[in-house]
């Protein structure tokens, strides 16, 4: 199905963020292209290279596109007509050396194989790993993720932690929390707690008890300007009042985060969309607010772009520009915004 046009005064912004034509061009045609099928490999379950020999078993094309982090897979695709696939593993080549033609996966293919429901590997985008790749939590240490549903991002954690320390996995919703649970749960995931609260309302009774952590992840709700290439409902559902609405949240909820960080303790902070209100201005606010935060450069292994110092008529703090802007056209990848601040008193 064809993508819906994007509201004028959408593409107006985009454009603004955008100013060289011939890089908006490309961003509107990659709009146009399917996401690719990525898939994390779930290490507490299974190694990246033996999951890749049972998906190459089942005649799928993997990829590993970053040569750091090989549970990072892509689907390519499917071997067409592969009534043996005993020779798959021979570099994908037929007996006269070209290469044999891949078919589309089946709508939901990648989420009803045998590997998928023992929890062997989670079903997520690239551009998504990468706020935890950032945050880079640990074994032993005590980690939040503040808007945690439906898991892909605590799966990830707890995968990065090797099921030790303690996660603390919160949503407010209910309907999200069981499908967290579910994942959680396929995952083989044993070292989370899952809390159902408004973001404020646990930070506040977390600080209330004196708990703190190492690390925080805030993978905030927000107006999903990145996921236009798979969603249609973004293109409708975007309005500018949401974006300012959403903005204030942002902000209420990074600030209650920051409350709960020990000291050298790190949060990410990270959203789906490319509006700076949501942003550079959330991480402005924050700078202003605390002086014990700054914000630290990201290392990510794919192209980032730096954030904005200047939107519109408002300028933000400078150190803003060590946050990462990820555009689509830039990775083939959905958009992404990724920060990360450390407390330092």
């Amino acid at each position: 199905m064809k993508n819906p046009e994007l509201k004028p005064l959408l593409a107006e912004r985009l454009k603004s963020l955008m100013p060289d034509k011939n890089d908006f061009m490309s961003f509107l045609k990659m709009l146009k292209k399917p996401t690719q099928n990525s898939i994390r490999c779930n290490t507490l379950k299974i190694e990246p290279g033996k999951l890749k020999e049972r998906l190459e078993k089942n005649g799928w094309k993997i990829s590993q596109p970053f040569k750091d982090y090989p549970e990072r897979m892509i689907v390519e695709g499917k071997f067409a007509n592969d009534k043996d696939n005993s020779d798959i593993s021979r570099k994908y080549q037929s007996a006269s050396g070209s290469e044999r033609k891949l078919s589309d996966l089946a709508p939901g293919e990648l989420g009803r194989s045998l590997e998928h429901l023992l929890g062997y590997y989670y079903v997520q985008e690239i551009a998504s790993m990468l706020s935890v790749l950032a945050l880079r939590p640990k074994p032993g240490e005590t980690v939040l993720d503040l808007c945690a549903a439906p898991g892909s991002k605590t799966t990830q954690m707890a995968a990065a932690m090797k099921n030790s320390g303690t996660l603390i996995a919160n949503d407010v919703n209910l309907g999200r929390i069981r499908i967290l649970a579910t994942n959680l749960e396929r995952c083989g995931v044993a070292n989370t707690i899952i809390t159902r609260n408004q973001g404020f309302i646990l930070c506040k009774k977390l600080k209330e008890q004196g708990f703190l952590f190492d690390k925080i992840l805030l993978d905030a709700p927000c107006s999903g300007e990145g996921t236009l290439r798979s969603s249609k409902a973004t293109y409708e559902m975007w309005n500018i009042q949401s974006v300012k609405n959403l903005s204030n949240i942002q902000k209420a909820l990074l600030a209650s985060a920051i409350d709960l960080l020990k000291k050298d303790g790190e949060l990410v902070y990270s959203t789906c969309t490319h509006s700076p209100e949501e942003n550079e201005e959330v991480l402005d606010f924050a700078l202003k607010k605390f002086d014990k935060i700054k914000i630290e450069s990201v290392n990510l292994p794919i192209k980032c772009r730096p954030g904005l110092k200047k939107w519109n008529d408002k300028d933000y703090d400078k150190s803003v520009e060590k946050s990462c802007r990820i555009y689509p056209q830039d990775n083939d990848t959905e958009g992404f915004f990724v920060a990360k601040l450390r407390k330092v008193k």
